[in-house]
């Protein structure tokens, strides 16, 4: 069935960056066929089954975020100012409290959120990842999805490290599906022995999937490698080969010029998490020296823990305002390059730049409407300026993921979240009582 959308200012983030002030596109079940300007075609556009009036609103690609720990919605707001909570009391209370149920239902109402900000395609790394990728399944969400392998005992392991036996079980149930992606997901660099590290790396070739991992994130992770083996994280992993094509490491905070060149010789990918790097006071990565070397670097909103909003709205502009503010320069990172990041910019992080990122004939229909005629929107010279500094996720009309339009009219369409609410609900009983040592901390 053909759909077409037109009266929109249409993003491509092709090769070209045009942008069809008039536009419109045209998709045939999950791809798309034609995009263009109604002016061009001289008042004579193909015809559809479907008709959609995007009422000057903005059409871009689906946003990508590269980095999440969607599970972790029970622990928003919990914490937000402890310093060092990931080892007084997230782990803990993740042994203690986390189900496969908490983990599914958890894992829906992120998926919602996610939906609902214009988010499109998701990579997570968490416990219980076979009841994320089965929320995501149910959802019509694109995700990455990899059972984090850490050393210790974990909410689905008794024994440290048992999530790589785990991690391989879960990449062959899922691989092969057309929207959800297995991936390898050792925890990070100061959290996993360099045995490990290789197995799941190993792993990941095996198999012939993504490799993620937190890396040059934490002082204590920096002191640890410079005392330990007197280099960085990221000069330890090249050195360990599990540096590649196939890696994406998350936060990069703490980077060096030799780290930076290491990235990008072995094509290694990075993703950018401002919102939480920042809550935590943990410093401001050197995304332009990055990009300015040829590492792909996407957008992350970490879990919701961390960031406490899965959206990249949020995203767009406390990136640039503080890549503006590390280099003194307001030119860096132009509005259209920060929607890059989160579009065209994460599906190379993923290899999926072929399949998404981009409104482009072939392509997968994954589709974002903002609208533009709430308060915040108005005036608007430039699109990009206003995704960037002006829209938030509230402005996001309709989604549409592989061609089936999941958001519309700001509600989904094949759920709601106050349902999703209410089941999360019930099963956060046992979770909140159980938090309830740590109440001194929160």
């Amino acid at each position: 069935m053909k759909t077409r959308i037109e009266h929109v200012t249409l993003l491509t983030m092709d090769s070209q960056n045009r942008v069809f002030s008039d536009g419109y596109i045209l998709f045939d079940e999950d791809q798309i066929l034609q995009i263009g300007d109604r002016g061009s075609q001289k008042n004579s556009l193909p015809d559809a089954d479907v008709k959609i009036d995007g009422r000057n609103g903005i059409l871009m690609p689906g946003m990508i975020n590269v980095h999440s720990h969607i599970p972790m919605i029970p622990f928003r707001s919990m914490g937000d100012d402890c310093p060092d909570r990931l080892r007084r009391f997230l782990f803990p209370l993740e042994l203690e409290a986390m189900t496969p149920e908490l983990v599914y239902a958890a894992s829906r109402y992120a998926v919602c959120e996610l939906l609902l900000a214009g988010v499109t395609s998701v990579l997570d790394m968490y416990y219980f990842e076979d009841q994320a990728a089965r929320a995501c399944d149910e959802l019509g969400i694109r995700a990455w999805l990899g059972e984090t392998i850490i050393g210790q005992e974990t909410c689905d392991s008794k024994e440290p490290y048992g999530g790589l036996a785990i991690c391989e079980d879960f990449i062959k149930k899922w691989q092969g599906h057309d929207r959800i992606h297995p991936i390898a997901a050792p925890h990070a660099t100061n959290t996993n022995s360099p045995e490990m590290l290789k197995a799941a790396f190993e792993l990941a070739e095996k198999y012939g999937v993504l490799y993620t991992l937190h890396a040059s994130e934490m002082d204590y992770e920096m002191s640890h490698f410079r005392e330990a083996y007197g280099k960085t994280p990221i000069a330890f992993l090249h050195d360990l080969g599990v540096l590649g094509e196939r890696t994406i490491a998350a936060h990069c905070i703490h980077m060096t010029d030799q780290d930076i060149r290491l990235m990008a010789e072995t094509n290694t990918k990075a993703a950018h998490c401002i919102g939480s790097n920042t809550k935590a006071g943990k410093g401001i990565s050197p995304v332009l020296d990055m990009k300015k070397a040829g590492v792909e670097v996407g957008l992350g909103s970490d879990g919701p823990s961390s960031g406490n909003t899965l959206d990249l709205f949020t995203q767009f502009k406390m990136t640039a305002c503080f890549q503006k503010t590390k280099y003194h320069d307001r030119r860096v990172f132009s509005a259209r390059e920060i929607v890059e990041l989160g579009t065209i910019g994460g599906a190379r992080v993923l290899g999926a730049e072929q399949e998404t990122g981009s409104l482009e004939p072939g392509k997968r229909a994954d589709l974002v409407l903002v609208e533009t005629s709430s308060a915040n929107m108005f005036p608007l010279y430039n699109p990009y300026s206003s995704l960037v500094y002006s829209a938030n996720a509230s402005n996001v009309d309709s989604v549409w993921v592989q061609g089936r339009q999941l958001v519309g009219g700001k509600r989904l369409l094949h759920t709601d979240i106050t349902t999703e609410r209410s089941r999360l609900q019930e099963r956060m009983g046992c979770f909140q009582k159980q938090a309830q040592k740590y109440q001194h901390m929160l």
